[in-house]
């Protein structure tokens, strides 16, 4: 009787101590969830950069983008992009200019909301030769992706992360 109460003891207590460590799944969890509070608080502070590795023009192929420095920042309530353009532009813009999406603007009708796997910020911002609208997708990961719309341009997506500004950038 006592061997049979002893073992059923012994059972139990191995059997609580594997139940009280924390599996694979939940672990990643843990991490995921670490990662997503991590991106919102980014986001929420306005003071975080894109910088894309691919743009997808509006015809045509996807092009690489790791040799070609870019970003579109925001600090505050303004933004600053450079950006290079691909695809077809409309009246306004010159042929010898530099032909990116190169801006700085206040922000205007700023919005994030939250969806289900990710944050899509919108915003409008008014350049000194064009209109531009935004959309930032920005995945708990910290990947992200860029729509932006121009008045003289067709749009362009790019894709890419989300990091914090680096403190020596204006």
């Amino acid at each position: 009787m006592k061997t049979v109460v002893l073992s059923f003891f012994l059972s139990f207590s191995m059997l609580m101590g594997f139940a009280q460590e924390k599996t694979k799944q939940q672990i990643k969890e843990e991490k995921k969830l670490a990662e997503q509070k991590k991106v919102e608080e980014l986001l929420n502070s306005k003071d975080y950069e894109f910088v894309a590795d691919w743009a997808y023009p509006q015809s045509g192929r996807s092009i690489n983008l790791t040799s070609n420095p870019n970003f579109f920042r925001v600090k505050n309530d303004s933004v600053h992009s450079e950006m290079p353009f691909f695809g077809r532009a409309y009246a306004g813009v010159a042929y010898s200019g530099g032909g990116g999406l190169d801006f700085k603007g206040a922000m205007k009708d700023y919005s994030m909301t939250k969806g289900k796997k990710n944050y899509i910020i919108k915003t409008e911002v008014k350049g000194s030769s064009d209109n531009y609208s935004i959309m930032l997708t920005v995945y708990f990961d910290g990947g992200a992706s860029l729509n932006i719309n121009s008045n003289n341009r067709a749009s362009i997506s790019y894709r890419g992360m989300v990091t914090k500004t680096k403190p020596n950038m204006k």
